[in-house]
């Protein structure tokens, strides 16, 4: 597919808990390597080579995924693309840390400034299913639609497919909100889990992005938002941090402080999580998908499942 040029100029977790009367969740030990861990490994590859193979055609524009599946998916890719398989695919990462080979043109996602905050670039170009991006290959900005995404996913709804990614630490050139600009801006979605992360009761934590000035404020109106049904605790870049978030606070690459969004019992809809999350001033981006077609490719110990979800558009909600 032809990249179009655009003429537009476009300007480990340790956690804390925000309420001073908790106690600090001491990182638990490193994880010993088991066999249900390695059966996860193969069945994860499976998967991986099933997206590949089903859903990339040749002459495509890839969002392509991170974590540990997408890492499989990438890999296979490169192979297919060195043994002639597949041809001429254009990779969108959504982690400046995934790479492909030489045979796989890679451009860098340039999300655009506002005045107050950094915005969906989907939103801001207001045309489905296309992105701004900057070809390093190219020196210049084009405008592109992106055939195909896949990613891996922390945790999918049952039913509705509806997601959390970014429960793992950002580091170096992670960045949730180009990871989700490039998965929403995808014609067509693919979310590769194992079968424990495929539930039909979702809690846990979700990532929240928030401006850095004046976060205090804001986590307090998370706090009372999900009042006794869930937890806001502030991560920290390096060390213990306090309970107000401590001397050294995570920040992304734009700028912007991590809220984790602990739920301690069962969430009844993730979307309706986001949709409160998207009212809060404050707020930038958060770690749930939802209300878009996608497929999940479930890597369990029986095999593979494949669900797809069916996207409401007469007025009622997914």
């Amino acid at each position: 597919m032809a990249l179009t040029s655009s003429f537009s100029s476009i300007h480990s977790l340790s956690l804390v808990k925000l309420n001073r009367h908790s106690t600090i969740r001491r990182p638990n030990a490193l994880p010993l390597v088991t066999c249900n861990s390695l059966l996860d490994d193969s069945t994860l590859l499976q998967a991986a080579k099933y997206t590949v193979d089903s859903y990339v055609e040749n002459g495509m524009v890839i969002g392509l995924g991170s974590g540990r599946a997408s890492g499989l998916a990438i890999q296979y890719l490169g192979r297919q693309l060195r043994s002639g398989l597949i041809k001429d695919i254009v990779g969108i990462p959504t982690s400046n840390q995934q790479h492909c080979g030489a045979d796989l043109l890679v451009v860098q996602v340039k999300l655009q400034r506002s005045e107050s905050h950094w915005i969906n670039m989907e939103t801001a170009l207001k045309c489905a299913h296309f992105i701004l991006l900057y070809c390093t290959q190219l020196h210049c900005s084009v405008l592109v639609m992106i055939d195909l995404a896949f990613n891996d996913a922390d945790v999918i709804e049952e039913e509705t497919l509806a997601a959390v990614i970014g429960r793992q630490t950002m580091e170096g050139g992670e960045s949730l909100i180009q990871e989700k600009t490039v998965l929403k801006s995808a014609g067509k979605l693919v979310l590769i889990v194992t079968g424990k992360q495929y539930q039909g009761a979702v809690d846990g934590s979700i990532p929240v992005l928030i401006r850095s000035i004046n976060w205090l404020e804001t986590a307090e109106e998370i706090d009372d938002l999900f009042l006794g049904d869930a937890e806001v605790w502030r991560r920290p870049s390096v060390g213990y941090a306090g309970p107000l978030g401590g001397d050294f606070p995570l920040v992304t690459k734009e700028g912007h402080n991590v809220l984790n969004v602990i739920f301690t019992s069962p969430i009844i809809s993730l979307a309706e999580v986001a949709d409160s999350l998207d009212q809060v001033d404050g707020v930038v981006e958060h770690g749930v998908i939802s209300r878009i077609p996608c497929t999940a490719v479930i890597a369990t110990e029986d095999g593979l499942q494949i669900v797809d979800n069916i996207l409401k558009i007469d007025g009622s909600r997914v």
